[in-house]
């Protein structure tokens, strides 16, 4: 497949802002070139001065976590930026379209609505999977991007890897965009380890799910290097501030706390499961390849409502697709998720269910 064509043409033409800080990669020296205050910042460290524009020391430390090379990786505002820019290089408004597969990640659809992109869903399964026929169907010459959750949002479940092989092998009109924002709780490898294989393949993860980063937002997307090239060329000079690049360098440097945390999380959610199956008010528990499960309860509203004025605050998912009477609940510390079960208990036994 040639992918390239189906990168707008403006976006190859072009001439991106040249920051300061590319035209000087240095680190010493009098820097008058940028506008900046040379005094410091009025804090006990120093913020005056603009960061790396692309984040060099941040992607050497990540490509040898992900065992991929600095020049596949883009680092964005959350992995949000980077699907608001993908959508940019690649869609024209009101032209062409993206499909989705719902119960899904609802920022796909929000971008798609901020630029003006007509959007395209293609419902998963009853069991929670890809539906493969109704999709190749679905896609057409106008399709630019394919939105894959897995492990999924909402429902928490991986979708079969054979299934996604079927649409890399056959979309044939853009880009298939794999989100793996909880991957590291699963037991399944990533699909960056497949990049040389499918240029027309870009992958989503995030820190702010194993690695404990979320008030960071630092997103990252994988994909061959020409694409890479396009994001940093559309992105703003600096989507990274200098604070966030000091702490994630200083976290990625902390491997023992990802694997203790993912290793932690995983036991407490068998434990809430068992705890949950013992509740008759529980009609199903989906299974999860994440840190959180979607759980379809008896009377979901009210418990939601219930637990709301207990100041225990879940996501009440039964307006979404396929997600009726069920709600997502984060796996959360054992004293957590211990008073969660006392509360749905209490519930349940004042209401005579």
């Amino acid at each position: 497949m040639d992918y390239k064509k189906y990168i707008l043409p403006h976006i190859w033409n072009l001439k991106p802002y040249s920051s300061a800080r590319d035209e000087f990669k240095g680190t010493e020296g009098i820097f008058l070139d940028a506008n900046e205050n040379p005094i410091g910042s009025g804090l006990e460290e120093d913020f005056n001065r603009y960061p790396d524009p692309l984040q060099w020391q941040i992607k050497s430390q990540i490509a040898k976590i992900k065992n991929c090379s600095t020049d596949e990786i883009f680092l964005g505002n959350g992995s949000d930026e980077a699907i608001d820019l993908l959508i940019r290089m690649t869609c024209t408004p009101d032209a062409s379209s993206i499909i989705v597969c719902p119960p899904t990640y609802g920022m796909y659809e929000v971008s798609a609505s901020i630029n003006n992109v007509p959007l395209i869903k293609v419902n998963l399964t009853s069991e929670y999977q890809l539906n493969i026929d109704s999709i190749l169907k679905t896609i057409d010459s106008t399709t630019r991007l394919l939105f894959i959750c897995s492990p999924n949002n909402p429902t928490g479940n991986l979708m079969k890897r054979e299934d996604i092989y079927k649409i890399l092998d056959s979309f044939q009109t853009g880009f298939v965009v794999i989100d793996e924002a909880y991957i590291d709780f699963s037991n399944e490898p990533s699909f960056i380890q497949e990049l040389n294989r499918f240029p027309q393949l870009i992958v989503l993860q995030t820190l702010s799910k194993a690695y404990g980063l979320a008030s960071l937002r630092l997103g990252m997307a994988f994909a061959n290097p020409t694409i890479i090239n396009l994001f940093n060329k559309i992105k703003p000079p600096y989507n990274i501030g200098g604070a966030t690049q000091r702490l994630v360098q200083k976290a990625l440097g902390n491997s023992q706390f990802v694997t203790k945390s993912i290793q932690q999380l995983k036991i407490n959610k068998e434990k809430l499961i068992n705890d949950l199956k013992h509740i008759k008010g529980v009609s199903t528990i989906f299974h999860s390849d994440a840190n959180f499960i979607l759980v379809k309860f008896i009377r979901a509203q009210e418990l939601f409502d219930y637990l709301i004025s207990q100041k225990i605050i879940a996501r009440n998912r039964s307006n979404v697709e396929l997600c009726n009477d069920s709600i997502r609940i984060t796996i959360g510390l054992e004293s957590e998720n211990k008073e969660l079960i006392q509360k749905i208990k209490i519930f349940y036994t004042e209401n005579n269910v």
